[in-house]
């Protein structure tokens, strides 16, 4: 409808800014465009709601010999406010994911923006997983309880990584996870100055200010901290909440002379207090999974990151890495030097990227060798 299309193009362009508005109608168009569910010869396509949130059920067709089939929990990006497991993009990347694994994904419909806030998005999709992981619902989709991966891009990466983190920590669940794959995930709002945010600060995908917009709306903050935020005033040192968590992501440590190249960090000597006191979910692990506990860590399945060279958020993936590989946690790092913000989701015309179609088939690869 139209009234609904200029308002998803009012929001957009509220992030993205005027010049990128072909950028966000493009996104608008599709995102509104959601698909009904489908069936191919090779993949079984279903709608319906795991305890009460909706879920896209791609189920591919089982490999001779194998009864049981490999399964993914899929959570899509879009700055916690944007997209759906509905639209095309997401639609052909679990139809491909599940055709080419012989496995069946499950696209989590989590609530979005301005509806719900932090931690609602996070409670979906904890929710429809554990109820996916009952031994009687992976019975019906014959799925093999060993073999069960979660996986996200974006704020999708983000909140699997928070699932895999809460997942691996409950005593009551009989079936874990064997692997998570994040693709150019976000796991941080402590430090908006990493090299990567340095370096992409006006990338036209996902520039810094969009980034911190989001995580504003994402945790129902003020507006009037984004310029702020940017600048790091928000974990100052004299800030003593953000101190120690600070200490989790310290970059000149966690990543190689050939990232921080020479950028410097930003450390203000005295900020705002007052953003932390109103929005003390900054510094949550539930919304920044890169500062959880080294003991929540190693508890972590295998695990797969995926990181662009042209995006703010690569430190993010790269610290997280190299985190998990101190808590004795086994990772691939697939890092993309020609690889842009979003770009594993433009495989097809008129929004086909050849690293779109590099990076999908990378990751589709991991699964396939590991799952």
């Amino acid at each position: 409808p139209a009234a609904q299309l200029r308002q998803k193009e009012s929001n957009l362009i509220h992030y993205l800014g005027l010049s990128h508005r072909l950028l966000a109608l493009n996104f608008i168009i599709v995102s509104l465009s959601k698909k009904s569910a489908w069936s191919s010869a090779q993949v079984k396509v279903t709608d319906t709601d795991f305890d009460g949130v909706e879920v896209r059920v791609f189920e591919g067709s089982p490999k001779p010999g194998e009864p049981l089939k490999r399964s993914v929990v899929y959570i899509h990006g879009g700055g916690w406010a944007l997209a759906s497991a509905k639209i095309r993009y997401y639609d052909e990347l679990c139809a491909a994911v599940a055709e080419e694994l012989n496995a069946v994904v499950v696209s989590i419909e989590y609530r979005l923006v301005p509806k719900v806030y932090f931690p609602a998005q996070i409670n979906d999709v904890v929710r429809a997983t554990k109820y996916f992981l009952q031994p009687e619902v992976l019975h019906k989709y014959s799925v093999d309880p060993d073999r069960i991966g979660i996986s996200g891009d974006s704020a999708g990466g983000n909140l699997a990584a928070a699932l895999g983190q809460q997942i691996s920590q409950d005593a009551n669940l009989k079936n874990k996870l064997k692997v998570q794959a994040l693709i150019y995930p976000v796991l941080q709002a402590l430090d908006f100055n990493t090299p990567s945010y340095q370096q992409n600060v006006n990338s036209p995908i996902l520039p810094r200010y969009v980034m911190v917009k989001y995580w504003v709306d994402y945790l129902k903050g003020n507006y009037d901290f984004v310029e702020a935020m940017t600048v790091n005033n928000h974990t100052s040192l004299d800030v003593e909440e953000a101190v120690a968590l600070r200490a989790r992501l310290n970059w000149t440590a966690l990543l190689p002379p050939s990232v921080t190249k020479n950028y410097k960090p930003v450390v203000q000597t005295a900020g705002n207090a007052r953003i932390i006191q109103e929005i003390p979910e900054l510094l949550d692990a539930r919304s920044a999974p890169l500062i959880a506990d080294q003991e929540v860590l190693q508890q972590l399945p295998k695990t797969y990151i995926l990181t662009c060279e042209h995006d703010v958020l690569r430190d993010d993936g790269l610290m997280y890495a190299k985190r998990l590989e101190s808590a004795g946690v086994e990772v691939t790092l697939d890092h993309f030097e020609d690889g842009f913000h979003g770009c594993m989701i433009f495989t097809s015309w008129p929004t086909n990227f050849s690293v779109g179609i590099r990076t999908r088939n990378s990751y589709i690869k991991w699964l396939d060798q590991n799952l």
